[in-house]
């Protein structure tokens, strides 16, 4: 009885083999006396049939509690299946929120700035000149934004790098701004546009430099495409501003100038990540303050503070200008962190790849450019070089992913293994 069913494995179904073993082991008993017969043998064969029954009848009710179990578990899942699809549908939804934030502030953003730097105020005509004092706005609003969220967030106000890495950062940033805002004097916002995308190739060469990275040929590759595009919209069409400040030319060298100190700015950004582990808000509160700091003394030692103070009061609508220009700054500011932060790097890339092309077409739109048949084969260089760029990091991610879910499922599949039967 111990080798047919052992103690553990199911105390009622032993008790039943026992109460049918004992009762028949009497009957069988007494019949042998009138027969004759060994009865032992009897016994030994009775008890193999008794259990290949109770056997019989336990793989039944298992497979009944299976079904049942199967059953119940198709109910449960119905309702998770539900929750599931509600949890995705939420998911795309502020996905396509943070997109058309993002999409949306920094195409006023851009708008914006063509309006303060290119287009002339008052009557008679007078445009603004003080680059640096737009960026002191913009920075001042920043910094205001960004205390606010470390208190929300409970963060600490002290600063978590050596306060000169800020300032580095903070120089290279003010004066990367005030070359972008100045070169909208001397060329269309289309051409500002394309020259942001146009720093690929700095921002690999800092890289490089600066954290020792290694880029492959494919990388290059792209990086070639998009700087090509960029060449030929350049040099196959006007390319002037609505402003008559002089020629083109100096407006490109601004856009160079802006690329060296923009890709400086966002490569010693991540490195201050790494090396320190400061947070987004501790960054965006510091290099901000270093900015404010930097482009008051910039305005003080150029003498031009009192006649940036002056254009504002003069003309009030720059000052609405201005403000709305630092408020959709900041806001897309928020809305490309929380985009980051829930969805990743890859998604905001195409998110800004899509703001791109819907910002120059609004500028088109909004002001009257003009663009040549090899403007526009330029600007498919340039968009199809971005998006295919972005394509083969979806592809990897999602190939790196479906890796990781084999390799875990081929270590449930050993754990399995390794597991003792029954």
């Amino acid at each position: 009885l111990k080798a047919i069913w052992p103690p553990g494995r199911g105390s009622s179904c032993r008790s039943l083999l026992e109460n049918i073993g004992v009762l028949h082991l009497r009957s069988l008993a007494s019949s042998c006396r009138y027969r004759a017969e060994p009865l032992v043998p009897c016994t030994s064969y009775y008890l193999v049939q008794v259990a290949d029954l109770v056997r019989k009848q336990v793989t039944f009710s298992a497979m009944v509690h299976v079904d049942s179990d199967r059953a119940s578990r198709n109910l449960h899942d119905q309702p998770a299946n539900h929750q599931a699809m509600r949890a995705f549908l939420s998911s795309v939804a502020w996905c396509g929120f943070y997109g058309a934030g993002i999409i949306g502030m920094l195409v006023v953003y851009g708008l914006l700035q063509e309006r303060i730097m290119a287009m002339p105020y008052g009557d008679p005509p007078v445009h603004f000149t003080d680059s640096v004092f737009l960026v002191l706005v913009n920075r001042t609003v920043a910094i205001i934004f960004a205390v606010c969220l470390v208190i929300v967030k409970g963060e600490t106000l002290r600063n978590k790098a050596p306060l000169w890495k800020y300032l580095a950062i903070s120089f290279s940033n003010v004066y990367a701004s005030s070359c972008q805002y100045e070169a909208l004097r001397y060329v269309s916002f289309p051409v500002q546009m394309l020259g942001k995308s146009f720093k690929m190739m700095p921002v690999m060469l800092w890289g490089m430099a600066v954290s020792g990275k290694r880029y492959s040929c494919r990388d290059w590759f792209i990086a070639c495409i998009v700087t090509g595009g960029v060449t030929e919209f350049l040099l196959t069409g006007p390319i002037a501003s609505h402003a008559v400040s002089g020629n083109s030319g100096w407006g490109l060298v601004l856009l160079c100038a802006f690329l060296a100190l923009d890709g400086f700015t966002s490569t010693f950004q991540e490195k201050l990540f790494k090396d320190h582990v400061t947070s987004k808000y501790n960054q965006m509160l510091y290099i901000n303050l270093g900015s404010c700091a930097i482009s008051s003394v910039t305005l003080a030692l150029s003498g031009n503070f009192g006649d940036a103070i002056s254009f504002a009061i003069v003309h009030p609508d720059f000052i609405r200008d201005a403000g709305t220009l630092s408020a959709a700054a900041v806001g897309g500011q928020w809305f490309i962190y929380s985009q980051v932060k829930e969805y990743g790097a890859l998604v905001f890339a195409a998110t800004m790849n899509v703001r791109q092309v819907v910002s120059i077409l609004i500028s088109y739109a909004a002001y009257g450019h003009t663009i040549t048949a090899m403007q526009i084969l330029g600007l498919s260089l340039v968009f199809g070089g971005l998006f295919y760029k972005t394509t083969l990091a979806v592809m990897s991610a999602s190939r790196a992913e479906q890796q990781s879910l084999l390799r875990k499922k081929a270590g449930s599949s050993a754990e399995a293994d390794a597991a003792p039967k029954v």
